[in-house]
């Protein structure tokens, strides 16, 4: 009979879900992880992926994080979305604003998983999360848009060719209460979406666009698989 330990390992095993990770941006990335609170940090936080490239990311039930791409990797800071080091491996460290991200809860309330795209922290690349198996709903979603070539003049962010290479949200460019729905404007019945928020929601309809934006943007499945999808909008 095999110990308690090793039943206990077994069972965590057969639970675990596998995440397929797909580049489509036409050019190599870099890919981000951050667990939500103290969760466990996959794969250190970050691999990389050239164009065309699938990863498979074994992911532990009941885990909840946040996905994201990073490009311009490779030379120092990324371009996009770097993790604060410019090194490959997040290790527990979040991406730097504008960046689309992905996130999810697995086996949360009534054993259902919760994933959304998420605008709120801006947008760099195009992400689709698409269940594979499982019970309920499971829509495929994503920001499908060419959201940095009609970003507002305002909002975009620029390389050193002054070349779009992704879109504030209002909040990450001005940190104003109002923008961020922070402070006094801490409130759904309060705080009413920004530039960006009216911007993206027009441009990725299934996307968070605001902190408040959860009845429109917010979708589940129970049991699957997953695969995220970067891709050239």
């Amino acid at each position: 009979m095999l110990p308690l330990a090793s039943l206990l390992l077994l069972a965590a095993a057969s639970h675990a879900r596998d995440f397929t990770f797909v580049n489509q941006m036409g050019y190599p990335i870099w890919v981000g992880l951050l667990p939500n609170d103290n969760g466990e940090v996959i794969a250190g936080g970050g691999w990389s992926m050239d164009n065309g490239a699938s990863v498979v990311q074994s992911i532990p039930d009941g885990w909840a994080g946040r996905f994201w791409g990073r490009t311009g990797c490779g030379n120092g800071l990324c371009a996009t979305g770097d993790c604060g080091n410019g090194a490959l491996e997040c290790n527990g460290a979040g991406g730097e604003p504008p960046v689309t991200l992905a996130e999810i809860t697995l086996n949360g309330d009534q054993n259902q998983d919760f994933y959304d795209v998420s605008l709120v922290d801006g947008f760099n690349i195009g992400v689709q999360i698409t269940p594979q198996g499982g019970s309920g709903a499971c829509a495929t979603i994503g920001c499908t848009a060419d959201v940095n070539a009609n970003c507002p003049d305002d909002l975009r962010k620029l390389d050193a060719d002054g070349n779009t290479i992704a879109c504030w949200s209002s909040c990450g460019r001005t940190q104003a209460e109002a923008d961020c729905c922070s402070g006094s404007y801490n409130d759904p019945n309060v705080c009413q979406p920004s530039e960006s928020a009216t911007y993206f929601k027009q441009q990725c309809p299934q996307a968070y666009s605001y902190a408040y934006d959860d009845a429109t943007s917010t979708f589940t499945c129970t049991g699957a698989n997953y695969e995220i999808t970067f891709f050239q909008n």
